[in-house]
């Protein structure tokens, strides 16, 4: 049978994420949130948009969505299946001795993880994926392995965003929704992948489902949420048992569904941020959400072992660091032969801050003190020519929120201040911020660079100075990624009235000033340098733009002598 044919007979089904699902047409129309189904078409970006289909001419079979993160001699997927399939295996079509059976990673089978070893570097192979009969689930697909540790590639290409996730369902009572519809997300993401990159990366803030932080946006606990997804019981596993299917219902549209097998041939690199632990990152003498409590800390486990892949451990890695089964996951280096290696930091699963808020608690930090050392040892001794931080929490600039490196606070009047003493924010973390943005400028023979998101912005400047640290022989370049997701209630300009702006604890240089639009950064790694391309899109421009967006703004930046916008 052809594909068309099997794709026809096979596309509908639901997937396992589908139990309860609502439209964004059919809430407005029964008139939770806004009250009224005229609404739909009066909010900007906000009218039904259909998801993306698979590509025409590719069967996906069962497959609901397939993730996959490359190492130079493995590579690790995570599929989901709209039924649960027999004894799943993964193998390299046409080689005999490669396979890789499935391992179940949820209650109902639903939810496989596959490695793949025995792999050559940078090698593209075709895959596939087979039931206990040989029977295919899906069409093969092709898949590269990245280079050698020691190999010279001439060119290497990432996809960098932020803020990905949401539901369709979140509604603010008076600005709207909160996020762009799934199939908004797709179209954005898919220019980005016909840009032809060798990798994506996706910093932070997966999914968003708050529970107990933000109360002006009641997500988790929202009406929508309740009807769709159901409640978390925050006493129980997460795994297992009832609050497995309430993460499946409540993350899956916003993984599963936006991603499906679009980027299949694509390896996919996820890092976690504080809306990935069900919270935003808040601190009053009611609650202060981070450190994350034992619940917390198992949904982000949870949500990475269904939905994306670990990272392929490069050998560059200390082993506390790495899981049970070798993989690397909040701590983590991507590394492109010696042309680039990029440094992965979840800056919430392990951050300390002082109990006593009198203490202002000195030693507080994001990254662990072992984590740090790592960070700063590899900073200083790796033979890659290009070097990338990649925190999840942003490097230069502020909204004056309490989880940032920095001290900057709004007053009375509303303007952002660092001379102030910010509630429940130990001085720790921006000492932290400076150690490792020294350790970066020391480098004298490559640019210092960060990348970063959870800001909902784009974004680019440099670093000459931070307190007492002088980075002006070799400032650090920072850049905000952009997030294809956010909607208006969810820009820091509305969300909190602040813009996000370079700290004042800085000497900074704004070569592109933090750009509250969708979009996302494409990142070209060579031996001469690194080019910068930066991508926006407003509604008013229409669906239709995304197949051509261009970058508004683009940065050269020769290795060792960083230039501006072009």
């Amino acid at each position: 049978m052809a594909a068309e044919g099997r794709f026809r007979a096979a596309a509908r089904p639901p997937g396992p994420c589908d139990a309860g699902r609502l439209s964004r047409r059919a809430l407005l129309r029964g008139g939770v949130g806004l009250g009224g189904a005229a609404l739909l078409g009066a909010l900007p970006g906000c009218r039904e948009v259909d998801p993306l289909p698979p590509d025409p001419g590719w069967w996906p079979g069962e497959v609901a969505h397939l993730l996959g993160a490359a190492g130079a001699r493995e590579a690790l997927f995570k599929v989901s299946f709209r039924t649960p399939p027999r004894a799943p295996v993964l193998r390299v079509r046409g080689r005999e001795g490669s396979a890789a059976p499935g391992q179940a990673s949820d209650g109902g089978g639903r939810f496989h993880r596959f490695r793949l070893g025995g792999l050559e570097p940078d090698t593209a192979y075709e895959l596939e994926l087979v039931g206990a009969g040989g029977e295919p689930l899906c069409d093969p697909w092709t898949f590269r392995t990245f280079p050698a540790p020691d190999a010279r590639p001439r060119r290497f290409r990432l996809l960098v965003y932020t803020c990905a996730g949401g539901s369709d369902l979140f509604v603010h009572p008076t600005r709207g929704f909160l996020f762009r519809p799934t199939g908004v997300r797709q179209r954005i993401l898919r220019r980005g992948l016909s840009l032809a990159p060798d990798a994506v990366l996706a910093i932070g803030d997966h999914v968003y489902f708050d529970l107990r932080s933000r109360p002006g946006l009641a997500m988790g606990r929202s009406p929508q949420a309740l009807l769709t997804a159901g409640r978390f019981r925050r006493d129980e596993p997460v795994l297992g048992g009832h609050n497995e299917q309430v993460l499946i219902r409540a993350f899956g549209p916003q993984i599963a569904d936006l991603y499906a097998t679009h980027f299949r041939s694509v390896p996919v690199f996820f890092v976690q941020d504080d809306h990935d632990f069900t919270e935003n990152d808040e601190a009053d003498a009611r609650l202060r959400t981070f450190p994350p409590d034992r619940f917390m800390r198992e949904v982000a486990a949870a949500t990475r072992r269904l939905f994306y892949p670990e990272f392929p451990p490069t050998g560059l890695e200390p082993r506390a660091v790495l899981d049970g089964e070798g993989l690397a996951g909040p701590f983590a280096v991507l590394r492109v032969g010696r042309l680039f290696e990029a440094l992965v930091a979840d800056c919430r699963g392990h951050l300390t801050n002082a109990r006593d808020p009198a203490r202002r608690d000195r030693g507080s930090a994001f990254l662990p003190p072992g984590v740090e050392g790592w960070v700063i040892r590899r900073l200083q001794k790796s033979d890659a020519l290009h070097g990338a931080l990649v925190p999840s929490t942003p490097v230069l600039w502020t909204a004056g929120k309490w989880g940032e490196w920095y001290p900057d606070v709004q007053d009375p009047n509303g303007v952002l201040r660092a001379d102030l003493d910010k509630p429940f924010w130990p001085r720790g973390w921006l000492e932290q911020h400076d150690r490792l943005l020294a350790a970066a400028s020391a480098r004298r023979d490559r640019m210092p660079l960060v990348v970063s998101g959870d800001l909902h912005a784009t974004g680019a400047g440099r670093i000459l100075r931070s307190g007492e640290r002088d980075l002006r022989p070799n400032p650090v370049v920072s850049l905000l990624s952009g997030t294809p997701g956010s909607a208006g209630p969810m820009w820091p300009s509305a969300a909190r009235g602040q813009r996000p702006v370079p700290s004042g604890v800085l000497d900074a240089e704004e070569w592109v000033p933090p750009v509250e639009e969708n979009g996302f950064t494409l990142l070209e790694f060579t031996p001469e340098g690194l080019r910068a391309e930066l991508y926006r899109w407003r509604p008013e421009q229409g669906l239709a733009a995304l197949d051509t967006l261009e970058p508004f703004a683009v940065l050269e930046l020769p290795r060792g002598r960083p230039a501006g916008p072009v």
